[in-house]
């Protein structure tokens, strides 16, 4: 199948600067993510896609062999972090997880990803402000699903003054000067006609109240600083760069205004068993010569259990065997991925004297069958 080229992806010129290039792939990496087209397998394609081209064309070096020998001069070698190996294409974990690293922070993309913020004056917005926390996860946890109890260092409501922000037994009065909408209008008039100017109250700072004896323990803000332990539920199959939305799991508003929302990113950690290779695992068993020549049963560690699994004999070192439906569930689908399992022939860092006379007379019996070399 033939790449599409880098530069007709993200839609730019080839002499695009590297600003170009990056709000090109925004508004693409925004339009495609997977978390606002679920299930939609086009959409997926398409956002690796813009993110491949992103990572090549954002990088100055990648960029220059791409521009003179296009898709062949990166090969194997434009990646190794990251993006990976471009010559193959790119994956979703890898994908989702240069997108957080570019636009993951708060006010970066997530208010945009999830449509839009909460905007308005301060005297209608006091919202707490979202959180961010990454969460390490096994492979086992990831195969299985798991629910975690997380701590958050937050924001909270203020017990002694209610979240109010007064002092107990004190009054709160509406402002005077903007009658309460945190907000003053200012008319001017030119021979052009008449011009309305609206800017923050100064008298109550946009907050439509006057409060006359603050907190002691918050100074009027209704939240201090705290700790909480949310309950986070994370479904089979996730991989590194997904995240979960904890609705209202962020700071507390001020003075009663809504609470924002914590972000648990995923991040997955390193397995000395498994590798992952999307919603397939592979692991490494080490044989003997004579259990590969001679064929033998062994048991195989699978993510939540162990299972039978013959090799017949005469298997050459690096058979690959498949077991099926061994691997990562597909997240929000049916089904799941497979284990590989890759035997390999163990060869020992030395061997006594009787163990290498009988290698020797082996190795004698073999030679004359023996395909030898040249």
């Amino acid at each position: 199948m033939t790449k599409r080229d880098y530069y007709e992806i993200l839609g730019v010129d080839r002499n695009a600067s590297k600003d170009e290039v990056k709000k090109a792939y925004r508004k693409l990496a925004f339009r495609y993510h997977p978390d606002k087209n679920p299930g939609d397998a086009t959409a997926e394609e398409r956002f690796k896609e813009a993110t491949e081209a992103y990572e090549v064309l954002s990088d100055a070096s990648k960029r220059s062999l791409y521009d003179q020998y296009g898709h062949a001069g990166l090969g194997g070698a434009a990646g190794g972090g990251g993006a990976g190996a471009y010559g193959g294409g790119i994956d979703l974990s890898d994908a989702l997880r240069a997108f957080m690293r570019d636009f993951g922070g708060f006010g970066g993309g997530f208010d945009e990803l999830f449509g839009g913020s909460r905007g308005g004056s301060r005297a209608h917005n006091r919202s707490g402000r979202d959180l961010q926390l990454r969460v390490d996860l096994t492979l086992e946890e990831i195969a299985a699903g798991v629910e975690k109890q997380i701590r958050v260092n937050k924001q909270v409501r203020c017990e002694t003054c209610s979240g109010t922000g007064a002092r107990p037994g004190s009054k709160s009065t509406r402002c005077q000067t903007c009658h309460g909408s945190g907000q003053v209008r200012q008319v001017s008039r030119s021979i052009l006609g008449q011009f309305v100017n609206v800017t923050t109250c100064p008298t109550c700072h946009g907050e439509g109240v006057i409060i006359e004896s603050p907190c002691v323990d918050c100074r009027g803000s209704g939240t201090v600083r705290g700790r909480e332990t949310v309950k986070v539920r994370i479904p089979a199959g996730v991989m590194s760069g997904n995240y979960i939305t904890v609705s209202g799991g962020g700071d507390a508003g001020e003075r009663g205004g809504n609470p924002g929302d914590l972000y648990v990113v995923i991040e997955e950690k390193r397995d000395d068993r498994f590798e992952r290779h999307g919603n397939d695992v592979l692991i490494d068993v080490e044989l003997t010569y004579s259990q590969l020549v001679l064929g033998t049963r062994i048991e195989v560690p699978t993510l939540d259990s162990r299972v039978a699994l013959k090799v017949p004999s005469g298997t050459p070192s690096h058979k690959v065997f498949r077991l099926k439906g061994k691997g990562i569930p597909h997240l929000n689908s049916h089904g799941r991925g497979d284990q590989l399992v890759r035997v390999i022939a163990w060869v020992p860092d030395k061997v006594s004297r009787s163990e290498a006379d009988l290698l020797r007379k082996l190795d004698a019996s073999l030679a004359d069958r023996a395909p030898g070399v040249g």
